[in-house]
């Protein structure tokens, strides 16, 4: 294999999308290829031996540990975040978890937000004290929640800026400072803004985490995770080591369709912005829906902090309010015809959900109302249809 290296530190983002970690076989293929084999052979056993003790050259030895094509996955995502190191895992959800079991210990203290994906939040209230960690929800808008959660020591914080389903967005660099006080690494959840429209690293977060099922791949094919930072202590003697002996490795084949993904990324991010914004602002204008949460409307409680940590933009995910509560929200989804029920997002095809019965049902309803979902919330993933389409479709659910 063969990398291309001469200019990618230099390379603008557009560039890095499309050839970023190319490396090519003998065959001098034009696509990435697809490295679906598990093992590796060696000409002698001394080479075997040095292989697994580090005194040889570095190689692949197995693809649980490392792979040709997963690696240049890795590569690209991180020159597109800007990032040092990027490591893939099976899903979104197994990179949020080693991220945090990676930074953390029994008896150590985990401190997120409190609006949070379902399986998130079940991770931090309910797994993580499994092993004997303290965690403890904050409201992420909350300055003075943040600082007195962090006026002790803590292992991590974790949080999802925009967050998933309420789209709240979080400073990230107001959390970070008060957390490195706390000895704590920042782990953010990206996936609603993308490396497109957002750089937590550039704002003191340590560790960005990502569902590349989402935008990256952008067209429900596959699954797929990653975790990227600059840390290479934390690299070398925590999240390598968990990750090699617990095996969440991500597919070549996936690590395949997730290469071709990012080369359009930017391209479907943008156009997902635009139907978005488009459609948020439609939307506020119809009598059935009691309120619109997007971060590029002005209405968006934290709209100026979007606008300063989004790159100008407000992404491609909408919620929105129906004052008829669970029977309205009910209603509208089945009157859809063209947009389709799903909880996946980030997709080409625009998508909504019912968090309150879906992405979030096993959370106590209680909570539920503390994060801000109701009954009658709609989780929109704006796609990339005609606007005009939408806007009719939605309408015309309205009107029922």
């Amino acid at each position: 294999m063969t990398t291309d290296k001469k200019a990618s530190d230099n390379w603008r983002a557009a560039t890095r999308s499309v050839r970023g970690g190319t490396a090519r076989s003998g065959f001098c293929e034009t696509s990435e290829a697809i490295f679906m084999n598990s093992g590796y052979v060696y000409e002698t056993a001394a080479e075997a031996e040095a292989s697994f003790d580090g005194s040889g050259p570095e190689r692949f030895v197995y693809s649980r540990f490392a792979n040709p094509t997963v690696g240049m996955f890795e590569e690209r995502l991180a020159l597109i975040e800007g990032a040092q190191y990027c490591r893939a895992t099976a899903s979104g959800m197994s990179a949020v978890w080693n991220a945090l079991a990676a930074s953390t210990k029994a008896g150590g203290r985990v401190v997120g937000s409190r609006a949070l994906f379902g399986s998130c939040e079940f991770i931090l209230t309910t797994l993580l004290p499994r092993f004997g960690v303290e965690t403890e929800l904050v409201d992420g808008t909350d300055k003075d929640a943040w600082e007195k959660a962090l006026s002790k020591p803590a292992d991590a914080v974790f949080l999802e800026t925009p967050s998933n389903p309420t789209l709240e967005v979080l400073d990230i660099a107001f959390i970070s400072e008060l957390a490195h006080k706390a000895g704590a690494k920042v782990i953010v959840d990206n996936v609603f803004a993308t490396p497109i429209l957002q750089k937590p690293m550039e704002l003191g977060a340590d560790i960005v985490v990502y569902s590349a099922t989402k935008h990256i791949d952008g067209q429900g094919r596959c699954l797929g995770g990653a975790i990227l930072f600059n840390d290479k202590e934390w690299h070398d003697e925590h999240l390598t080591t968990f990750l090699r002996h617990t095996g969440p490795s991500m597919s070549p084949f996936n690590a395949w369709v997730l290469l071709k993904g990012l080369e359009t990324l930017s391209l479907r991010v943008d156009q997902h912005i635009r139907n978005a914004t488009a459609l948020a602002e439609f939307l506020s204008e119809q009598p059935h829906v009691s309120r619109v949460l997007y971060p590029g409307l002005k209405s968006h409680p934290q709209h100026e902090l979007a606008m300063k940590q989004m790159s100008g933009r407000g992404g491609g995910l909408i919620a929105i309010e129906l004052a008829g509560g669970k029977k309205a929200a009910f209603s509208l989804l089945d009157n859809l015809k063209l947009i389709d029920i799903s909880n996946n997002l980030g997709d080409a095809k625009s998508l909504a959900t019912h968090p309150w019965t879906t992405t979030h049902q096993r959370v106590p309803a209680e909570d539920k109302v503390a994060m801000g979902i109701t009954e009658g919330m709609l989780r929109l993933s704006v796609g990339l249809e005609d606007i005009d389409d939408l806007k009719e479709d939605l309408l015309a659910a309205l009107a029922v």
